[in-house]
């Protein structure tokens, strides 16, 4: 399994989805990290200070950051507006929020051993 999450640096978890600047992606079996990748290409209009609501494609929207994690089942981060968690659970891939500030490792770590968790209730409803 793979687990993306979201960074602004390539080691704190973002706390915005659509202000990352890349993921880093862990390859999981069971509950062991056996490899781990970093991906930009994460440029959404959010980096701009703007809102396009999902509907853009490429790499300035929603589309290209599907495409970027398209191989990955869950997605970390400190924060996320309900239109980016609605397209990744419409591309299976599912949305986790991680409370309080975290290195990647230490979200991937929690996210394992099951302590973890996300919910709806969690994401931004403004507008994004």
């Amino acid at each position: 399994m793979k687990i993306a999450a979201a960074t602004m640096d390539g080691e704190s978890l973002s706390q915005h989805f659509g202000q990352s600047k890349g993921f880093v992606v862990f390859e999981v079996e069971g509950t062991k990290v056996v490899g781990r990748q970093f991906r930009t290409g994460a440029d959404t209009p959010h980096n701009d200070g703007l809102c396009d609501h999902g509907e853009q494609s490429g790499a300035r929207g929603h589309g290209g950051i599907l495409e970027l994690l398209g191989d990955c089942s869950v997605v970390l981060c400190g924060g996320m507006g309900a239109g980016a968690a609605q397209s990744l659970v419409a591309n299976g891939i599912k949305p986790v929020i991680v409370p309080g500030s975290r290195t990647t490792d230490e979200a991937v770590a929690a996210y394992i051993s099951g302590n973890s968790v996300g919910a709806s209730a969690d994401f931004c409803n403004c507008q994004h």
